[in-house]
Formats: C-alpha cells, sequence, structure tokens
C-alpha cells in the first residue's frame, strides 16, 4: 500500500447521492488525514446529503465511498458498523437527549461500544467537558444549556472515542459570532490535541477562514470548486465568488460583481 493510500482517509470516487433523484453527482474526492476540510455551498447545494453519505447512512446512488482504504458501501453491516466507530459525527440539531444529564450524553458512545469501568468513563467524560470548557457542567440538563453550550456537549460526544476522523454539520449555524469562534477553536483544539481530521459541513465566512485548510464548493449538482480558502476566495466562478465576497445586508462596502 502507497503512502498516499495510507494517508487518504476517504475518498469519493464518482459518487452520487441524494434520494429519489440526484441531489449532487460526479464527486470525486480525498480528504488526507490530519486535515480540517469545509464543504461549503448554499441551502439545498447537498453538503448534509452528502455528509449523510459519509456516515454510512445514505448508500450512494453511484460511485463509491471509501472509507479507511474500504468500500464503505460493499462491506457486510458489522464490518462496516465497525470501520464507522473509528469516526465521530456531531449532527447540526445537537441531537442530546433530553431525559439524560450532559456527562450521561457525552458517555454514551463509550457505554455502548465498550466495557469500560464506569469510573474510567467518568473520568474521561470529565477530561472532555473540560477540553470543550464546559468543566463541573456534567449534571446539568441539555435543556438549561445554550445553544453554544450544547453544540460543544455534541461536539464532547462526538470526540468521546477519540475518533480518526469527525464528521461535523454547521457546528456554527445559529450562534453569535463570539460563540461561534469559541467552537471553532474547540475544533482546532481536536485536531492539536487529539489528530483528528474533520470534514466540516458550514456556511459561516469566518470559521472558514479559522479552521479550513482546504474547502470543497458545492453548487448546480455537483463540484464547484476545490482549493485552499486562498485559492477558492479568488475565484472567478459567479457561485464561489458571490460567497466568498458576500457582505453584511446594507452594507456600502459591496463588492462588485466581475
Amino acid at each position: 500500500m502507497s503512502e498516499h493510500t495510507r494517508s487518504t482517509l476517504l475518498e469519493c470516487r464518482d459518487v452520487s447521492v441524494g434520494y429519489e433523484a440526484p441531489v449532487v453527482t460526479d464527486v470525486e474526492l480525498r480528504v488526507q488525514r490530519g486535515e480540517i476540510l469545509a464543504l461549503l455551498g448554499g441551502s439545498g447545494s447537498g453538503k448534509s446529503t452528502l455528509l449523510r453519505a459519509f456516515t454510512g447512512l445514505l448508500p450512494p446512488l453511484s460511485g463509491e465511498i471509501r472509507l479507511f482504504g474500504k468500500s464503505l458501501y460493499d462491506l457486510p453491516h458489522d464490518e462496516r458498523m465497525r470501520l464507522l466507530h473509528r469516526t465521530g459525527t456531531a449532527f447540526q440539531q445537537d441531537a442530546l437527549f433530553s431525559g439524560m444529564t450532559v456527562a450521561e450524553n457525552v458517555a454514551l458512545p463509550l457505554r455502548e461500544l465498550t466495557r469500560l469501568p464506569r469510573a474510567v468513563i467518568r473520568e474521561m467524560v470529565e477530561v472532555r467537558l473540560s477540553a470543550v470548557g464546559l468543566a463541573g457542567y456534567g449534571k446539568r440538563a441539555p435543556a438549561s444549556l445554550s445553544g453554544g453550550q450544547r453544540k460543544r456537549v455534541a461536539l464532547a460526544r462526538a470526540s468521546i472515542m477519540d475518533p480518526e476522523l469527525l464528521f461535523i454539520d454547521e457546528p456554527s449555524a445559529g450562534l453569535d459570532p463570539i460563540v461561534a469562534a469559541t467552537i471553532d477553536e474547540t475544533l482546532i483544539g481536536f485536531r492539536e490535541a487529539l489528530g483528528i481530521t474533520m470534514i466540516v459541513v458550514t456556511h459561516e465566512l469566518e470559521s472558514i477562514r479559522a479552521i479550513a485548510d482546504r474547502a470543497v464548493m458545492l453548487g448546480r449538482g455537483k463540484v464547484i470548486a476545490e482549493g485552499t480558502i486562498d485559492e477558492l476566495s479568488q475565484s472567478r466562478e459567479d457561485i464561489v465568488y458571490h460567497f466568498f465576497h458576500r457582505v453584511a445586508e446594507g452594507s456600502p462596502a459591496a463588492p462588485s460583481v466581475r
């Protein structure tokens, strides 16, 4: 096996995804170990649909998704599940269980997928809550938390198994800029401390610039741009240009479209 193959954690080969009809077609993509890849696009562009396919929830209509060098949807169910256990997912809607405490939510993957002693699980949860800035919040109910705090709990749960690859859907959606910046810092901290590779679905420009090494943009039912953030911000493709050069509504400094 080549060094390139070993460093590629996820690969799409001519992938089309959707439901009764394709939403995105002809996706060619490689995600390398250690990078943070932003998956961009407007509403309805297929970002979350593609992410569902990556997480084992939506078989592609055509093409092949390879995860850790194996064809994800060609594997027997048990083997596919073992492969997916090397990943973590934080959904756009944080999906916390209201009948559980914060600590119980974060501990859930460890309780379901390991045989670790309760004391060890408890300590791991405390460490991970501290890592996301929520030390001492373990006994609280999810309903008592702010939106940003709930997002951080979801990230703690998604990362509690120290996954090699983390899928994150709109981590900053609906948050004010200060809170969103804390989420960005959390993600950067995960990579620095744990070496986690990430695919992040987002449309937040500040977050993209803060965390992403590379970006892939979807539009018109396909991948329309791929590259570093600097490369995409200099693109003259209409959809890409408008995405990276949009400004606050009503601002007099709106750039002209070229």
